[in-house]
Order: structure tokens, then C-alpha cells, then sequence
């Protein structure tokens, strides 16, 4: 369980800034203490062409905690973005069936990285820092059975790369980083990453 300390320490209340079910998870079972405030649909933007997959997950962390931190008068507010990245090709949310399928197909038998932004934003004195995390994982080569039943499961639904690791996948395998980061938070960095933020104010 992750110390509540460094949060505490700071004299603030966390506020995850996340439409995210799996974040909101992730933090609850790791012991903080927090509330939500998500962002808008609006500020969940598209995969920028020209960005580099670092420079997508990092923006787009800023941007919901940008989003939230006007109209919040204190508090410390975490946000996160997280996309996989195959052969050069940024992975976000697939927008229909036939976009996940694409994206499965050009996984399948590869190795990907799922990269997450995270953006720590001190309220009210706008302080902020942003953090990149990294997971390499290996896809089984999928079968067309295999392919067919993850499609008609809707299990993609709204998960960067078409896949959700929390539903115990056995066609998934890390090979380096951290497993909370495939789910979109890696928690596990939170305590150094807070101490850090608390430590440069």
C-alpha cells in the first residue's frame, strides 16, 4: 500500500482528474484518500500526428489538469494519459470496431509500449511538474477466433490500444515496467513523484 504521507504532508487534498474507472481503482486499492473531478469530453483530444508518443501522453495530462485547476481553489490535482505506441504508430482510444480491429492486427505477434503522462498541479499556486512512465509488453499472435471473440466482447471499449490488461489477458505479457501503467496509473511512482513535487515548492 502506497504511504498517504507525502500527500498529507502537503497540507492539500488530492483531486484525480480522470473519467477513468481503472484510475479511480487503482488509487482506491493502493490507500489514498482523494475525490474526482473529471474533465470534459472536450478535453480528451485526438492522437496528434506530428507528436512524438512521449509528447502526446504529456500534453494531454496537462491539459485535464489545466482544465480542472480552473476551477478548483485548492488542492493537489493529478491527471494522466496514457496511449500504446507499435511500430511507430501512436494507439489511443479505438473510435469504432474497425479501428480496433486495426489496431489489434498491427500488435498481434509484436511488442508495444503503453506510455502514461501523469501532471501534478498544485492549486492555488499553479505549480505543476509532469512525469512519463513506461511498460514494453508482448502481444500473442491472435488467432482470427481469438480476434472475433475480443471484438464482440466490447471489451475495447474506450482503452487505449484496444486492450484492458485489468481483465487478466492471458494473450498480454510484460516484458519491462509496471503493470498499473498498462491500466493507466502507475502508482507505484506516486509517493517519489509527490515527495519530488513537495520537495521543489
Amino acid at each position: 500500500m502506497c504511504p498517504l504521507s507525502p500527500v498529507d504532508s502537503l497540507g492539500t487534498s488530492l483531486i484525480l482528474a480522470s473519467q477513468s474507472p481503472r484510475r479511480r481503482q487503482l488509487l482506491t486499492d493502493a490507500g489514498y484518500d482523494f475525490k474526482v473531478i473529471a474533465p470534459s469530453d472536450e478535453v480528451e483530444r485526438g492522437i496528434c500526428s506530428s507528436c512524438s508518443p512521449e509528447d502526446t501522453v504529456l500534453e494531454g495530462a496537462f491539459l485535464k489538469a489545466r482544465a480542472i485547476a480552473k476551477g478548483v481553489s485548492e488542492g493537489l490535482i493529478l491527471a494522466a494519459d496514457t496511449v500504446a505506441e507499435c511500430r511507430g504508430e501512436v494507439l489511443g482510444k479505438p473510435v469504432d470496431r474497425d479501428h480496433a480491429e486495426r489496431m489489434l492486427r498491427l500488435m498481434s505477434g509484436k511488442a508495444h509500449r503503453v506510455l502514461t503522462g501523469v501532471c501534478l498541479w498544485d492549486c492555488p499556486s499553479n505549480r505543476r511538474v509532469c512525469f512519463l512512465e513506461q511498460t514494453v509488453l508482448k502481444m500473442d499472435d491472435l488467432s482470427s477466433e481469438q480476434l472475433e471473440g475480443i471484438l464482440d466482447s466490447d471489451s475495447w471499449v474506450g482503452k487505449a490500444g484496444a486492450f484492458g490488461y485489468q481483465d487478466g489477458l492471458d494473450w498480454l505479457h510484460v516484458q519491462s515496467g509496471l503493470e498499473s501503467n498498462v491500466v493507466g496509473l502507475p502508482v507505484e511512482r506516486l509517493p517519489g513523484w509527490i515527495e519530488s513535487f513537495k520537495k521543489g515548492a
